[in-house]
């Protein structure tokens, strides 16, 4: 057990046997009144957002959460097949719980997996991966970095919008919490 004090991003809540991540909090004391606290969860299995307010101090129960370093092996038809660095036992994971980290999931990639009891809840990204352009429209003569932006296929199947210059076999550094461009690696 935990107070509303206890509470951070990333936390995992166990509210009526449902598990919830914590994706934002903030700590509030309004003039008159009880101080409280409002959140922003997501289900950990169904990807779910709510908006929750607790009243300060109360008491929360908390998952055990285990957070692991694993490698990404590759995909098996919709699930993902991870290995864990240090005792080498292989994990399925199903496509739900990776969701939309699929687009920027090389093979051979570190991530960290968080398990509940075995059970795997949800995978955490580096900030930012190296792919390679595969798709794009060429740029136009007089295009320049502060002109305008042009979409263009990843390795990994995702659409990501970058500057005119990038072209095909380029490789680029990709924002992985907002799928954005940040810039053009050697």
């Amino acid at each position: 057990m935990a107070t509303t004090n206890d509470i951070k991003n990333g936390t995992v809540l166990k509210l009526d046997g449902v598990l919830w991540q914590i994706i934002e909090f903030q700590h509030v004391k309004p003039g008159k009144g009880g101080a409280f606290v409002r959140t922003k969860m997501k289900h950990v299995l169904t990807g779910k957002v709510v908006d929750k307010t607790f009243n300060a101090g109360i008491k929360i129960e908390t998952a055990d959460v285990n957070r692991g370093d694993m490698q990404y092996l590759y995909q098996d038809g919709p699930d993902f097949v991870f290995m864990d660095n240090d005792t080498y036992d292989q994990m399925t994971i199903p496509g739900a719980v990776v969701g939309d980290k699929k687009d920027y999931l090389l093979e051979g990639a570190n991530v960290v997996v968080a398990t509940n009891e075995e059970l795997p809840l949800f995978i955490e990204l580096p900030a930012s991966v190296v792919l390679e352009v595969t798709e794009t429209e060429p740029g136009l003569q007089g295009d320049r970095s502060t002109g305008g932006n042009k979409p263009a296929t990843v390795e990994t199947g995702a659409l990501i919008q970058v500057p005119l210059f990038i072209n095909i076999g380029d490789k680029i550094k990709v924002d992985t919490r907002e799928g954005t461009y940040v810039s053009r690696e050697k």
